[in-house]
């Protein structure tokens, strides 16, 4: 016996399989007193290393899709936010739309919880084992910028169209120039029918000629972000403010809603099967 053990802990280690070596003498005091099964000693050994790499990967693949901190759906306050409609955001944690390349929205004023959900649905597509990216627009659109400068726009655009899921944070922020609005668009472009997006925004679509300093190019932008997309609607105050609404100014807390106009008609192109354009709202 002592030679077969020595020979399997050589395997483990030979096989890069610490955590497994490390569970075996535990695992075969088990297997001795009679508290499992030979299969289950296996299914055991097993188990212990795949949920330490499992752990590993996703530790790894959140911090290089920069998630962190980790946000969960678990962790978001929904009673905060009775607008929203916890099903259907559950029903997005189920990922089929990542499958259909489709472009989730979340629009709302500050504070309201649009990157938590949008972080949320990351990590779960991480969890899941699909490749997510995350940036804000400003950080976008400067990394392009930068690659555009350096000769290197194609490859970079490349690289952010890789992901199964690009989150992009914050639109209406910050105040983007023309030629940045071109950059994100060649972006959207490439991404566009063949990956998934989420999109953060505090600005209506009628704003974004004002957002990206060209109607003529928030046009385009939404001709495809809406195309196959399902737009979620926040309204309601501050999540972070909530215990400060005493000090911020009553037309300040008034939060006007933020309809979204109906997607934009594509001439000589019939919706596919999976356009989800009819669920915005």
């Amino acid at each position: 016996m002592t030679e077969i053990l020595d020979r399997i802990r050589g395997a483990l280690v030979g096989l890069k399989m610490p955590r497994a070596l490390e569970a075996l003498d535990h695992t075969m005091q088990k297997l001795e007193q009679g508290k499992i099964s030979g299969i289950e000693a296996l299914d055991a050994l097993l188990s212990e290393e795949y949920a330490t790499r499992e752990t590993r990967r996703i530790d790894v693949a959140l911090k290089t899709a920069k998630l962190l901190p980790i946000k969960t759906l678990e962790g978001f306050d929904f009673s905060f936010q009775p607008s929203l409609d916890r099903e259907r955001i559950a029903a997005l944690a189920q990922l089929d739309f990542i499958r259909r390349a489709e472009v989730v929205h979340f629009l709302g004023p500050p504070g309201t919880g649009k990157s938590h959900l949008a972080t949320a649905l990351g990590v779960a597509a991480v969890k899941a084992g699909k490749q997510v990216y995350r940036a804000t627009l400003a950080e976008l659109i400067e990394a392009l910028v930068k690659a555009e400068r350096e000769g290197r726009l194609a490859d970079k655009i490349r690289f952010y169209s890789r992901p199964s899921l690009l989150i992009v944070d914050e639109i209406g922020y910050l105040p983007i120039t023309q030629g940045g609005a071109n950059l994100f668009f060649q972006l959207v472009n490439a991404r566009y029918e063949k990956g998934a997006m989420i999109l953060t925004s505090n600005r209506g679509f009628a704003e974004w000629g004002d957002v990206f300093g060209d109607p003529v190019v928030a046009t385009a932008l939404l001709d495809r972000l809406l195309h196959h997309a399902v737009v979620v609607q926040i309204e309601g105050a501050s999540y972070r403010l909530r215990r400060h609404t005493d000090l911020i100014p009553e037309h300040t807390r008034t939060n006007a809603p933020i309809t979204p106009p109906p997607a934009p008609k594509r001439r000589g192109r019939p919706p596919k099967n999976g356009d989800a354009s009819h669920l915005t709202g």
